[in-house]
């Protein structure tokens, strides 16, 4: 047990590849034997964040469980590993979600082999990237997140696939790119990758020796912020730099998409939190607004776009863009509070804020690879997404359509159910503090109702098309995999819409100390 709690993070960081490697052994005729592999080898990593979250200290500040290893000596990087209440979240969501879409993969008959070693290694670059302590192995593990779902959109994908993989890898790697030269950089004026270290330098940078002296620190602190900035915004994905997400999500396979929305949009935010917030927080200030503005663009356009959709996956990809619109208002608002405000009211808001935030990252996880698997389904038995092909499939699969209405509810906000927590308290927190933004975001929350409630009426209701209702084309009810896919999400859901309480005090504790 020692040894486990010693290299806990560790063990999570790297099963998932050593069960890729042994799945790279297997036969690839023995699709089942692999499929199996996959399914109960991600299962150790989530396992293990069990581990994690019930050996965590909720009332402790800073990281625990840290390991550092030396990994490239002479420029001071090391694999430094660690989790607080912010990572631990998003490690539980991620070992959460991934054997769930390892499952919903068991259809999958062409090249099995690569594809479910391609999605063990998708799990570890996510996982990097929430435990990573140093910047150079943070930016190491976010480029490997995107190469598995790059092939898996380009092998797997749809019949448009080559065109959205192609989108996905330029708008990624060209964020990617001023982030990478931005790391550099503050290796170089501060000789360290370490972030822990470089929070401690961060304020006495203008007495450091070792910047050189063509190397203004103002300057530093400027390039990197908006290199960062436009890094993050680019995964969010944020209003204008959104365009990616639909075609990505549309020909993805459907655990791609999954994971696609379940977690790795969550890195940009991630992003925004770990890195932003803390070490730019005059840069951030300054430009709050124009992040807030950004932020409800997303969750006003977003809605709109995915109202006026007729493909159903298309319209569940827009959702993305607005749900993930509040986790960003939610972080502009901490932005123009600031760290060092004695305001006592401002700082409520803006910790509801940030809180709000973070469970809205958890809970659009949730959602919303629901919501693509369910979309996968229906797919599956029709081969169309085309919303106006349906209609009145309600009395021809309704468990399907309880667990369609049920997620669908989560997404919108229903209260009682996870969306609602999240959304209030994002709303709650920045109404003091934009409050114009906040008002103007109200009209995307009334149209997520509307598409959410339009995507329900197509498929289930109204006439019955007579085309799915016999013959070969008979539409067939979600099967026992299916509904073991979506019954622990639909338990999540149902849980923290409950009694937020258990996931919240993590989160608080977080927010508190680093923010």
């Amino acid at each position: 047990m020692d040894f486990i709690n010693n290299y806990l993070l560790t063990l999570i960081l790297f099963s998932p590849i050593l069960i890729a490697l042994i799945i790279l052994f297997l036969p690839k005729e023995r699709t089942k034997l692999l499929r199996w592999t996959a399914l109960i080898g991600s299962l150790v990593p989530f396992a293990l964040s069990l581990v994690l979250w019930f050996s965590f200290n909720s009332s402790a500040d800073g990281f625990q469980f840290e390991e550092q290893y030396n990994w490239y000596e002479a420029i001071n990087s090391s694999l430094h590993l660690g989790v607080d209440g912010l990572s631990l979240t998003m490690v539980l969501l991620t070992t959460f979600l991934t054997p769930l879409a390892i499952l919903a993969s068991f259809s999958i008959s062409d090249r099995v082999k690569p594809y479910m070693a391609l999605f063990l290694m998708l799990e570890t670059g996510m996982l990097g990237v929430f435990l990573s302590l140093d910047l150079l192995i943070f930016f190491v593990f976010w480029e490997v997140g995107l190469m598995p779902m790059y092939f898996l959109i380009n092998q797997w994908g749809s019949a448009n696939r080559e065109y959205a993989s192609l989108k996905f890898i330029i708008y990624t790697i060209g964020g990617s790119l001023g982030l990478l030269l931005a790391v550099q950089m503050l290796g170089v004026a501060f000789g360290t990758y370490d972030m822990p270290k470089l929070f401690e330098l961060w304020t006495a940078a203008e007495s450091l020796n070792n910047i050189p002296e063509w190397l203004d620190i103002k300057t530093v602190k400027a390039v990197a912020f908006w290199a960062f900035v436009l890094a993050f915004a680019v995964k969010v994905p944020l209003w204008p730099f959104h365009t990616w997400l639909p075609d990505a999500h549309t020909e993805a396979p459907t655990a791609g998409s999954m994971i696609l929305a379940g977690v790795l949009l969550k890195l940009g935010a991630y992003g925004f939190l770990r890195l932003i917030l803390p070490f730019y927080p005059e840069q951030a200030q300054t430009f709050a607004g124009v992040l807030a503005f950004l932020a409800t663009a997303s969750i006003v356009f977003g809605a709109f776009a995915a109202y006026a959709q007729t493909d159903f996956k298309r319209l569940v990809a827009y959702s993305s863009v607005n749900h993930m619109g509040f986790v960003i208002l939610g972080i502009a608002a901490a932005a123009k509070v600031g760290l060092d405000n004695t305001d006592l009211a401002m700082n409520l808001s803006k910790n509801i804020a940030l809180n709000g935030a973070i469970l809205q990252m958890f809970n659009h996880g949730l959602s919303a690879a629901g919501m693509f698997f369910l979309v996968g389904v229906i797919y599956d038995r029709t081969h169309t997404r085309n919303l106006n092909d349906y209609g009145g499939l309600f009395t021809l699969v309704p468990i399907y359509g309880g667990i369609l209405i049920f997620t669908s509810m989560a997404s919108l906000g229903l209260p009682g159910l996870n969306g609602f927590i999240s959304e209030f308290l994002v709303v709650r927190g920045t109404w003091p503090i934009f409050t114009l933004y906040t008002a103007i975001s109200m009209l995307g929350l009334l149209f997520t109702g509307a598409y959410v409630l339009k995507g329900v009426k197509n498929v289930l209701h109204g006439p019955l098309n007579k085309h799915w209702a016999g013959g070969e084309h008979k539409v067939s009810e979600i099967n026992i995999r299916e509904i073991i896919v979506m019954a622990p999400i639909m338990v999540t859901i149902l849980w923290i819409g409950i009694w937020p309480a258990w996931i919240l005090k993590v989160i608080n504790k977080a927010v508190i100390s680093i923010f």
